[in-house]
């Protein structure tokens, strides 16, 4: 369309400009690094639009024939789905986006977030770890598939943003209120769940802070559970749950995963006779060699090789230790992580919707990782 001419340059600019307001806080090498990783994410976003169907098409079809009123229903009373129709309304329907100009747009979406991890790395991990004369940061930030499921249209390019968002404001909570409200706020909106466990996930670290400051860690750690508590019912409402327990929440796993399983997609999978820690490891890093079934699936699966053999690296280097000396940071997106695999390892029966779950948690193990190779060289030069 000739409307792509005009916003895709405006797309550019705006990441560019984005990228730029980090370019004092980086080292040179970095700031190039960063706006490479911003034009090979706009690339991978061009390939998602022409060769991987999906739900994304919907999300920028149905706005299309929304009313003014229909769009602000949506935004202060819906949710989900709902929410995110009406949340694309002035871009599908009002500025008249095609799907690809509507695709490069929530690129740039999942880009912030992207951003926003790249700068909590730089702002928490001293060290880089060199594998074959190669630096594994920001190497790792190009794995494909960190950025194939935060391109598309829809709910997961907004919540990965959120995530980074939530994640780089926490480092200096009182200067960043702004960002962690619109945050928290958004991803209330698309999946209440998700902000429950960044609400456990990081006020279980300020609880163990670190170098937090007691009074600080007591404020934030309080305001963060309590956050967690007070949403609890939407997200039960939300999920479908009748009560909080324990039996409720393993039959809604169970029936989850039973429909997952039985999705017509070839990666769906049977989960439910495996053991708790097999159903973590496939969360984690499947799709292997044996389940590919197209290129993407082979693909995924060569890079899932590469984290299994970074995780394995790791967990050599006494890693829960350095997970207690870790930055209270980390200790959040490390717990964040933990909380949404037991959540989710036990309820998705499928390898696509696994993967694309698993990808709101990968940059936090990605950062611990790399944590850990840092922690392990500084305590090298101490001895």
């Amino acid at each position: 369309m000739v409307l792509d001419l005009i916003y895709t340059p405006i797309i550019i600019a705006l990441g560019m400009g984005f990228v730029n307001l980090f370019q004092k806080e980086l080292t040179s090498a970095n700031f190039k690094m960063l706006q490479y990783l911003f034009f090979f994410h706009l690339l991978i976003g061009a390939y998602y639009c022409f060769f991987i169907p999906g739900d994304a098409v919907g999300y920028w079809r149905v706005p299309k024939t929304y009313s003014f009123n229909t769009f602000m229903n949506g935004i202060f009373n819906g949710e989900g789905t709902m929410f995110m129709y009406a949340l694309n309304f002035p871009f599908t329907n009002l500025l008249g986006m095609s799907y690809f100009s509507n695709t490069l747009l929530f690129s740039l979406f999942g880009f912030i977030g992207m951003t926003f991890f790249y700068m909590v790395t730089v702002k928490t991990i001293p060290y880089v770890k060199m594998i074959n004369g190669y630096a594994l940061f920001p190497l790792v930030f190009f794995l494909p598939n960190l950025h194939i499921w935060s391109v598309s249209v829809g709910k997961d390019s907004i919540l990965f943003m959120c995530i980074g968002m939530f994640a780089y404001g926490i480092l200096k909570p009182l200067s960043r209120i702004p960002l962690l409200t619109i945050s928290i706020l958004l991803a209330l909106a698309i999946r209440p769940h998700m902000v429950l466990f960044m609400m456990a996930g990081f006020g279980v670290a300020y609880v163990f802070g670190g170098k937090v400051s007691g009074i600080q860690r007591i404020i934030f750690s309080v305001a963060l559970i309590g956050v967690g508590i007070a949403i609890l019912p939407s997200v039960m409402e939300f999920a479908k749950i009748e009560e909080a327990s324990v039996e409720a929440f393993d039959d809604f796993a169970q029936k989850k995963s039973n429909v997952l399983s039985r999705a017509s997609s070839g990666s769906a999978i049977d989960i439910s006779s495996y053991p708790f820690p097999l159903k973590v490891v496939t969360f984690w890093f499947r799709p292997l060699f044996f389940d590919a079934h197209n290129i993407n699936s082979l693909l995924a699966s060569i890079e899932n090789i590469l984290l299994v053999s970074l995780f394995v690296m790791a967990m050599r280097l006494k890693p829960l230790k350095a997970f207690k000396a870790a930055p209270f940071v980390i200790k959040g997106l490390v717990i964040f992580l933990i909380v949404g695999t037991l959540a989710f390892s036990q309820s998705l029966g499928n390898l696509g919707i696994m993967i694309r779950m698993r990808n709101m948690f990968l940059p936090g193990m990605l950062i611990f990782l790399l944590w850990v190779f840092s922690y392990h060289y500084q305590t090298r030069l101490k001895k």
